[in-house]
């Protein structure tokens, strides 16, 4: 360790009688440390933004966002304040195992060590361009395999089928623009054959896709879901920017709401680079 990096520490120490002021000095640097700034300049926000354009299933509740209190106070200062209120299943988000598998784990029951792990990108763009209901395959991860190795434990796999592109377009992105409409849905998504490989013959935490749901659009029995989610796989869906991400070497961190029991909920996802 450098003599520069150990002084601020070291001089919180011998100074602890100054109190906040030395905390704060040691705190509040002009600029973050050097590991830190290198590590910022490697992050790509996953994450869409939440507002009325958000895409939720047809089923569910939309965003809503509502000010209460937005303006300069009777006291004179400013001060800003609205509530929200959203299904937990829509935008950017995780689905916790619970949410198709019984008696497994709740949002705030996730363990850290699962959230964060080596980002596995599997790039399927050209078969979704020519099929708007392609299924991640076996095949898919396999050929990524022979590429570049083995698919590491505690992995997020990640489809990327350039669905991306069609945000916040609902009729392009889910294939039907209508609330309530299940009937019409077209995007890509994983077949029950590769969640099953996945959890057959892998140790991956979590599995991610760039569309609206784990199971392609036309899906009535959500097998994907089903199957990692009865393993303990919690699922990322409505995953952004996966352009920026390369196919192996990043590392994910997802972060959802810590709903306590919840089913899901909205997640900030980051891609850290190599």
């Amino acid at each position: 360790m450098s003599r520069t990096h150990a002084s601020i520490p070291v001089l919180a120490l011998i100074l602890v009688g100054a109190g906040a002021f030395v905390a704060v000095q040691a705190q509040t640097p002009r600029q973050a440390p050097g590991p830190l700034k290198d590590l910022a300049s490697k992050a790509i926000d996953l994450t869409y933004a939440f507002d009325k354009d958000t895409i939720y299933w047809p089923t569910d509740k939309s965003f809503q966002w509502e000010r209460t209190t937005w303006g300069h106070s009777a006291g004179g200062y400013w001060y800003a304040s609205a509530t929200f209120a959203a299904s937990e299943h829509g935008g950017t988000h995780l689905d916790s195992p619970i949410h198709f598998g019984e008696g497994q784990a709740t949002a705030d029951q996730i363990p850290l060590a699962k959230l964060i792990g080596p980002a596995v990108v599997v790039d399927i763009q050209k078969a979704c361009a020519r099929d708007r209901d392609y299924q991640l395959r076996p095949e898919d991860l396999e050929a990524w395999e022979r590429t570049y190795g083995r698919i590491p434990d505690g992995a997020i796999v990640v489809m990327r089928s350039g669905w991306g592109r069609f945000w916040p377009d609902k009729k392009a992105y889910l294939g039907s623009d209508q609330t309530g409409d299940t009937a019409h849905l077209h995007f890509p998504g994983v077949s029950r054959a590769a969640a099953e490989w996945l959890v057959a013959h892998r140790r991956v935490s979590g599995v991610g896709v760039d569309t609206a749901s784990l199971d392609p659009g036309p899906s009535r029995d959500f097998m994907a879901h089903r199957v990692l989610n009865g393993a303990g796989i919690y699922g990322l869906e409505n995953v952004a920017n996966l352009e920026q991400v390369p196919e192996t070497g990043a590392t994910l961190i997802a972060l959802p709401m810590k709903i306590k029991g919840g089913s899901g909920g909205p997640t900030r996802i980051i891609a850290i680079l190599p």
